[in-house]
C-alpha cells in the first residue's frame, strides 16, 4: 500500500531508533526511556476499579470531568500559587495530545514556532505536522541551555507566532531561573507570541525552584501550561494530561479533539483526580529518591574518563558531555548498547545543541543504576 507523500521521507528519531534496537535485544540496562520505574499507587488503581465496577463506563465529557479539571486547579495552586478556573483546563490524552491541538488551534499555514535547543524530539514533527515551521534555537550549556534575548531576536521574523518552553528540561534536565524567564516573557510581549509551557517534570526539582511560567506577570493570558499525572504520580500508562489555557483556547481544543478521541477514557479520569487530591506526600518522597539517584549516577559519571556532567537540577535526567571520549553522540551510543548493553539517547537526537552529549534516565533502581555505571565507565575507558 502506498503512503502519502507527506510521510515517505519520515524517519525514526534518534530516540526511537534505540527503543526499537533495545526491542531485540537480551538483558539490556535501559537508561532511554523517560518512565518512573514505580507502579501506580495501589489506592489509584483501587480507586479505578471501584468506579469500573460501578458501571462507570460510559462516553466522557469532551473537555474532561469538572472533578479532575478541579483537582488540577486544586494541585497548581496548592504547589505553585498559580490560579486558574476549571473552565480553563482541557483535559487530554497524556501531555503528547497537548501540542497537537494547541498547534492545531493557534497556527496557521506557514507559522514559524520557536524551539529551544535540546528540545522533546516530538515537538518538532508537531509543529510541521499541524502546517506550522519548526525554527530551532541553538543554546549553549554555560547559559544552562536557556536561550539569551540576543538568540530570540536573531531568530525572530514576522512570521513567527509563538515559543515552546520546557522547564525543568528534557533532555538536558536544567531548570530556567526566573531572571531568564522574566526576560523571555518580556520579549514574547513585545512580539506579540504564544507560549506553550511544558511543565511535566514541575515535581521534580532538585537545584532551584520550579517557575510557573504563566504566574509571571502578563502570561497567564499568553500561556498554555501543559502538564499531567505520566511523571508525577507514575501514571504513564493511563494517558492523562491537561493544560490551562485561555477560554477560547481550550475551546477550539475541545472541538478539534472531538475528531480525534471524543474525549479521555472515564476511569483514568477518576484515578487522576484521586491522585492529585490525595498524593503530595508519596510525590514528595519519590522525587527526593530520583534526586539521590542523580546524584550518585552524576559523581560516577564525573569520575570517568572523557566524561563531564553539570550537577542535577530537574526532572531525572542527567545530559552528560562525553566529547571528551572523541566520539560523536551517536558512535557513543551504538558502541555503548552493542559493547556493554546499556542503552542511553544521543544527544543530537534533540538538535544540534545537543551533538557531544547523551541523555540518561535514571529511572532504575540505585543497584542498576550503579552496574550502568560500572558498564559504562569500563566502556570508557577505551578511549
Amino acid at each position: 500500500m502506498e503512503l502519502a507523500k507527506k510521510f515517505s521521507v519520515q524517519k525514526p528519531s534518534g530516540m526511537i531508533r534505540v527503543f526499537q534496537a533495545i526491542e531485540k535485544m537480551q538483558g539490556v540496562l535501559n537508561l532511554s526511556i523517560g518512565e518512573p520505574d514505580f507502579a501506580t499507587e495501589p489506592d489509584i488503581v483501587d480507586e479505578a476499579a471501584k468506579f469500573a465496577k460501578e458501571g462507570f463506563t460510559h462516553y466522557p465529557p469532551l473537555q474532561g470531568f469538572l472533578e479532575v479539571r478541579e483537582a488540577a486547579c486544586a494541585y497548581w495552586e496548592r504547589h505553585h500559587g498559580f490560579k486558574a478556573d476549571p473552565d480553563e483546563v482541557y483535559i487530554s490524552v497524556g501531555g503528547l495530545h497537548i501540542p497537537w491541538l494547541a498547534f492545531g488551534a493557534l497556527l496557521n499555514p506557514g507559522d514559524e514556532v520557536m524551539l529551544i535547543e535540546p528540545y522533546f524530539t516530538p515537538y518538532e514533527a508537531q509543529i510541521r505536522g499541524t502546517g506550522g515551521v519548526p525554527v530551532a534555537i541553538k543554546t549553549r550549556e554555560e547559559n544552562n541551555f536557556a536561550p539569551t534575548i540576543d538568540e530570540l531576536r536573531a531568530a525572530w521574523t514576522p512570521k513567527t507566532r509563538g515559543i515552546i518552553l520546557n522547564y525543568p528540561d528534557n533532555p538536558s534536565g536544567r531548570v530556567a531561573s526566573l531572571k531568564q524567564l522574566e526576560e523571555i516573557a518580556k520579549f514574547v510581549e513585545e512580539k506579540n507570541m504564544f507560549v506553550l509551557s511544558d511543565e511535566i517534570y514541575e515535581s521534580m526539582i532538585f537545584k532551584g525552584e520550579h517557575v510557573c511560567f504563566a504566574n509571571i506577570p502578563g502570561m497567564k493570558e499568553r500561556t498554555l501550561l501543559a502538564s499531567g499525572v505520566s511523571k508525577s504520580h507514575c501514571m504513564t500508562g493511563w494517558r492523562i494530561g491537561y493544560v490551562f489555557a485561555p477560554k477560547n483556547v481550550i475551546n477550539t481544543m475541545c472541538v478539534l479533539s472531538s475528531h480525534q478521541t471524543y474525549g479521555v477514557n472515564t476511569l483514568s479520569q477518576k484515578a487522576a483526580a484521586y491522585a492529585m487530591n490525595t498524593q503530595d506526600e508519596k510525590v514528595k518522597a519519590r522525587a527526593k529518591i530520583f534526586g539521590e539517584r542523580m546524584k550518585a549516577v552524576e559523581a560516577r559519571l564525573n569520575s570517568m574518563k572523557g566524561v563531564k556532567c553539570h550537577p542535577a537540577e530537574g526532572a531525572f535526567y542527567l545530559f552528560p558531555d562525553i566529547s571528551g571520549t572523541g566520539l560523536t553522540s551517536e558512535e557513543f551510543t551504538w558502541q555503548l548498547l552493542n559493547d556493554a548493553k546499556v542503552a542511553v539517547v544521543p544527544g543530537n537526537a534533540f538538535g544540534q545543541s545537543g551533538e557531544g552529549y547523551i541523555r540518561i534516565a535514571c529511572t532504575l533502581s540505585m543497584e542498576d543504576l550503579m552496574k550502568s555505571m560500572d558498564k559504562m565507565e569500563n566502556f570508557c575507558k577505551k578511549f
